[in-house]
């Protein structure tokens, strides 16, 4: 879906990757990013935010939390995180991205509040219920902080994906607001949910959920009750292109993962200021009845979209030809993904060792692949920065072994 992009505005990337692989410096199995260009979007991003008075939290778990990655988005101006669990928040701030949010996609498990409380120490702290929220705020105490925490909410009508529901009714509000904000080692500081945006495929545009009238009924009532300095974060499908949509509806905190490197819905049908800067990287197996298999690990398709006819630049040579584009068979869901099958039959005919380009929107922290960073394309002068793994640790790769 994203491939078509890729060559069109990043071709320079393909090239570079191919010829790493070519070169034995990459590995089959590899989500690679471009590391210049996530800075420029970075930049692009947090320019446009500025604007606006939001403030940025950068989602790193689509590409695996990777250290360059992280160190890019910093030097592009977003110097905070946001950790869709302890694991996230702990490999982020190794890199270098301090933790501004954490507990909303996954709540901080029990046994780890203390850990984020004492040593990440975030800027902000999603609890979905009373509970939780105790249990962080006497973490937070045995720390000696004073824990700042947005509340998700939630109401009747409002869009979730299956297995990401919960938070407070936002018809209690005001009674949530106040009960936090008389536990000791911390204080309410604003409301959250997700998704607040989604992209609509019957329009091709992107469009706001019920989640965000929620949002924006619940900061109503809680200014009329006397509280005018809340946060208001309001993630989902965020480009720059939909910031003004978000300031307008009072958001106060955007967080992008997908906008970073070019790879959000709306990247795909239109070219959005942000370049493309992420692509999938393995090569050919051996051939079977017409088909080249190629090496799976990291062939998760964010299923945003329905099901379409893949494809994939298949070639030995750093050169990007639209005549080396293949259709692919993918495996299934439900099955392991050892590998996937190219159609070879009406096309030049593909050997082992090969290297296939994927340009899909990838979630690789759910996945056995590799990623890798590039930096230098913009010299000419590609250079492999480090192979890690989803939780953003250097990996051995058996292929930099040289006797």
């Amino acid at each position: 879906m994203f491939l078509d992009a890729l060559i069109r505005r990043n071709s320079n990337f393909i090239e570079a990757a191919i010829s790493m692989h070519q070169l034995g410096r990459l590995p089959a199995n590899s989500y690679v990013i471009d590391l210049e260009a996530v800075e420029r979007n970075a930049k692009r991003f947090q320019d446009e935010a500025k604007k606006y008075g939001l403030t940025t939290f950068a989602m790193t778990k689509q590409v695996g939390r990777h250290s360059s990655f992280c160190q890019a988005i910093k030097r592009g101006g977003i110097n905070r995180s946001v950790a869709v669990d302890v694991a996230c928040a702990v490999a982020c701030d190794r890199a270098g991205l301090r933790t501004g949010h954490i507990g909303h996609l996954v709540q901080v498990p029990s046994a780890e509040a203390d850990f984020v409380a004492a040593k990440l120490k975030p800027d902000y702290w999603t609890v979905f219920s009373e509970e939780k929220a105790i249990e962080a705020a006497r973490a937070s105490l045995r720390a000696g902080n004073k824990q700042k925490f947005l509340t998700r909410i939630q109401t009747s009508g409002d869009t979730f994906y299956r297995g990401h529901e919960g938070g407070f009714n936002a018809d209690d509000i005001i009674e949530v607001a106040n009960a936090l904000n008389k536990l000791d080692g911390g204080h309410f500081a604003g409301i959250t949910t997700f998704p607040a945006l989604l992209f609509d495929q019957s329009i091709s545009k992107v469009k706001p959920t019920p989640n965000l009238a929620t949002l924006q009924r619940a900061a109503e009532k809680l200014r009329s009750h006397g509280w005018n300095d809340i946060e208001i974060n309001a993630p989902g499908t965020t480009s720059s292109v939909v910031l003004s949509a978000l300031a307008e509806a009072g958001a106060t905190q955007c967080e992008p993962g997908n906008g970073l490197h070019g790879t959000t819905p709306l990247h795909a049908i239109e070219d959005l200021p942000e370049d493309p800067a992420v692509l999938y990287l393995t090569e050919v197996s051996h051939n079977h009845s017409g088909r080249a298999y190629c090496f799976g690990g990291g062939l998760y398709i964010d299923p945003v979209f329905p099901n379409y006819q893949v494809k994939a630049l298949v070639t030995s040579e750093p050169v990007v030809r639209r005549e080396d584009l293949y259709d692919v068979e993918m495996p299934d869901y439900s099955a392991i993904d050892y590998y996937a099958m190219i159609d070879q039959r009406h096309q030049k005919k593909l050997r082992a060792g090969d290297s296939v380009i994927f340009g899909f929107r990838g979630q690789a922290f759910v996945t056995r692949a590799h990623v890798a960073g590039l930096k230098g394309l913009s010299c000419g002068k590609p250079e492999v920065t480090s192979i890690e793994n989803s939780f953003g640790y250097q990996t051995f790769w058996p292929g930099e072994f040289r006797i």
